[in-house]
Formats: structure tokens, sequence, C-alpha cells
């Protein structure tokens, strides 16, 4: 059984939002095209709480974009997004929502961040999307989403540690590059752990 996962394509992510990745709204078109190939979609989104230690505005004088230790993780700082039960929290209206069979809340702990799918980023606590896969017969994952470099790049590593066969939807990911450079870096990191990269269109019904 193969699935569609669909990583945190949330308003806050988009152009606009507070978290904005380039061209992130030009990934929902692509997104909607592929849905219709899959029997089974699951998504993610971020679900922090207001008091989030990952966002700069809860450190005194520290800048987004500058890295801290978070309880013995590093742990870059954000601008305060996806807080639970906002506008910018919501999948983007232009995604086609109805179509997705599961939703996966992260980020909830205020004291660590989740960029992975599956796990946060200390890998103390799971999601439950290991689980909830299992339990549908899922052996292979299509991943698409926000970011490349941050939660896409985090979900496919784990889903290939978890034994999942992994396809990235190069064309329904965006990334954040916060460092020039880093959206490459972490295609050929998922490519040597063993993703493939296809387009969409080539992705068999």
């Amino acid at each position: 059984m193969r699935a569609l996962l669909l990583v945190d394509v949330q308003n806050d992510f988009l152009p606009g939002g507070s978290l904005a990745v380039t061209d992130g709204d030009k990934i929902v078109p692509v997104v909607n095209e592929v849905l219709e190939k899959f029997d089974l979609v699951v998504a993610t989104k971020d679900w922090h709480p207001d008091d989030h230690k990952s966002f700069a505005s809860q450190h005194f004088g520290r800048d987004v974009g500058e890295q801290i230790d978070l309880h013995g993780l590093s742990q870059v700082l954000w601008p305060d997004h996806c807080v639970q039960q906002t506008a910018g929290s919501e999948f983007s209206s232009d995604l086609d929502a109805a179509a997705i069979d599961h939703v996966i809340y992260k980020g909830d702990d205020s004291h660590v961040d989740s960029y992975s799918g599956f796990f946060d980023n200390g890998r103390r606590h799971a999601t439950g999307l290991h689980d909830w896969l299992q339990a549908k017969g899922v052996t292979e994952l299509f991943i698409a989403g926000l970011a490349t470099d941050y939660c896409v790049k985090f979900t496919a590593l784990d889903a290939i540690e978890l034994g999942y066969r992994v396809s990235l939807i190069t064309d329904a990911c965006r990334g954040v590059d916060l460092n020039p450079g880093d959206v490459d870096a972490a295609i050929k990191q998922m490519e040597a752990s063993g993703v493939v990269m296809i387009k969409s269109e080539d992705i068999e019904t």
C-alpha cells in the first residue's frame, strides 16, 4: 500500500505568512493534481502553542535565524508561526483538503520543536504517524510539502529509517534556504539515504 504524505501546507508557510517559503504557494496546484493518484492521503500540521520555545519572541535579545541550545538540542529561532487555532495554522484555502484522510499534529510541546512528521527533534516522543500508517498497511510514501530543507527532509529521513520506500515529489516541495545551499544539501542528503526523487507527472496511478 502506498500513501501521499503532505507536510505542513499551511498558511504561515505561504506568501503573506509569518514564515513564508518563497514560492510555497506554487506547490498547491501540483499537490491538488496528484491527490487523485492516491487512495490514501495523510497530512501533517505544525501546531504550536503561542509560547513555543522555537519562537525568537520567547528569548529576550535573540533574533530570528539565530541558533540556541534548547534543552540539549540545537534550535533555530523562528518567527511565531502556526500557532494553534490561528489562521496561519490552517491549510491553504486552495488545497483540496477534503481529500485528506488523516491529519497529524506536531510541535505541540512548547519545549521541543518537531520538524519530522514522525518524531519530535529529540526523538523522545512519536506523533502517531508511523502507527497510523502501519495500521493502514502502508509500505511506500510519496512526500510533498514545506519546507524541503527542514520538515520535509526530516520526515523523509525518518520514513527511510522506519523502513518505508520513499519518493520525494520535487515539484511539489519548496525550501527555506536560510543559508544558501541548504535546499541542495537537503536533496543530496535525502538521496544518499535512499529517497527517490520524482516529478509529479511521473507518478503512476
